[in-house]
């Protein structure tokens, strides 16, 4: 069974410096996603699910098929080279941690953010993670999202005020994936 939700508005949350969006998209959410069975959340590995036993496995009829679920939900999180060269690369994940973190937490309550993070998917969540060359490039990079409407979060290490990186908040990939396509994977 299916619940649509048509015509969802994204909104600027309150105290925040997030963009507000006219965009309209409709939100399809699959009742498998909310069964009660046992959480993933239980494995000791970030990137396997957790064993289950036979009464815990889903059939065919329990998980939205690859055509339902063509268009993935994934977060970019996007970091400056420069820094990347020039900081202990610890302190550089952190800043894209920071970035993500608030990204998704100012939009706990967008029905996307909800689903991308709920525990039947929090073991595969999609996140592309590419690079800009320094900060004209992230500042710029923020300017385009914020300007068609793409909510993020452009994180500014303080005390010092340095743009460090940015991330989106969970998008369907066909809404954000071309503002993102002349960028480089980090690597």
């Amino acid at each position: 069974m299916a619940y649509t939700i048509p015509s969802l508005r994204l909104f600027k949350p309150s105290g925040s410096n997030f963009p507000f969006s006219t965009t309209k998209f409709t939100v399809t959410l699959h009742a498998a996603s909310f069964s009660n069975r046992t959480s993933r959340l239980a494995s000791n590995s970030m990137s396997q699910p957790a064993a289950t036993d036979s009464s815990t496995i889903s059939t065919p009829n329990d998980v939205p098929s690859p055509s339902e679920n063509a268009d993935v939900v994934v977060q970019y999180v996007v970091l400056r080279r420069d820094l990347i060269d020039t900081w202990p690369l610890g302190s550089v994940i952190t800043q894209g941690c920071h970035a993500s973190v608030s990204a998704v937490w100012f939009n706990k309550d967008d029905p996307i953010t909800i689903d991308y993070c709920s525990p039947d998917k929090i073991d595969s969540m999609h996140k592309v993670t590419l690079e800009v060359k320094g900060e004209p490039q992230i500042k710029n990079l923020s300017e385009k999202l914020t300007s068609g409407g793409i909510i993020h979060k452009l994180w500014i290490e303080q005390p010092e005020n340095i743009p460090t990186c940015l991330a989106t908040k969970p998008y369907p990939k066909s809404i954000v994936s071309s503002y993102f396509k002349k960028l480089k994977l980090c690597k």
